[in-house]
């Protein structure tokens, strides 16, 4: 991956990741069958900050979006 190549990998991977906390805590918010204000909203956050970070992990794998998929640690 070349230099002019980090801006688009650190986009495409900030919007995976935040498409992922979104669909982990909308996954979690529709699971509970009480009202809002009796959801446990620190582990439900825990729990999407858990995915967040797992997402941005599997990024450095390499992102179809981004220069053919390649990681953006990859040597060639």
């Amino acid at each position: 991956m070349s230099e002019t190549d980090w801006p688009s990998w650190i986009k495409a991977a900030g919007i995976r990741v935040v498409k992922t906390g979104a669909q982990t805590l909308i996954t979690l918010i529709g699971t509970d069958m009480v009202s809002i204000i009796q959801l446990d909203w620190p582990q439900m956050l825990a729990v999407t900050a858990t995915t967040m970070v797992l997402s941005l992990l599997t990024s450095i794998a390499g992102l179809p979006e981004v220069d053919d998929g390649k990681s953006p640690i990859s040597t060639r």
